[in-house]
């Protein structure tokens, strides 16, 4: 698709950065931060007794970013949880360039709206300009059919920064329209 440009990569260019270049005073637009990339990560521990969980793991993240997961798998062994070093425990996938503009805007204008008894997200970040938002059940998105779905899993979804301000980043953030609580 050639010549396609994604509607929130628009709206960065011509109205998020602009107006945080205006808003902290940035000598060069290339100063003003963006979102590098956004990972989304499910962690799958009842996968440690049945394979199938961590299949349809992928097959879900993969319905809802358009992009294909792949398979996280364990670092060591931990007797108490019966879990043996290399066994798939979860899912991930990380997004770049255009897909990641259309799943941010599905995110805040299709998901984060579905949310039960949504009061807004939380405001903290992790120090080093990178925001993660904690998803409870992966039928916010509409890609998923509720009927097919075989158990309610969460996510993190991680919106990694090019600063290392929280200032900045959660100031685009905000401009890009995430519904933060008010303070």
């Amino acid at each position: 698709m050639k010549g396609y440009v994604p509607n929130y990569k628009k709206l960065y260019f011509e109205k998020v950065r602009p107006a945080l270049k205006e808003k902290q005073a940035y000598k060069s637009i290339m100063q003003v931060p963006r979102i590098d990339k956004i990972v989304i990560n499910q962690g799958l521990g009842k996968a440690i007794n049945d394979k199938k969980f961590v299949d349809k793991g992928i097959e879900e993240i993969t319905s809802i970013t358009g992009q294909k997961a792949v398979p996280t798998k364990s670092k060591v062994d931990v007797s108490n949880f019966k879990l043996r070093k290399g066994r798939d425990i979860g899912v991930k996938v990380t997004l770049r360039g255009n897909i990641m503009y259309e799943f941010l805007e599905r995110l805040i204008c299709v998901a984060i709206p579905r949310i039960k008894d949504f009061n807004g997200l939380n405001t903290k970040l992790d120090g080093q300009g990178n925001y993660t938002l904690g998803i409870q059940e992966q039928i916010i998105f509409p890609e998923i059919d509720i009927e097919k779905v075989h158990e309610i899993t969460g996510m993190n979804i991680t919106f990694v920064t090019n600063t290392d301000s929280d200032e900045e980043a959660y100031a685009m953030l905000k401009e890009f329209g995430f519904p933060f609580k008010k303070n």
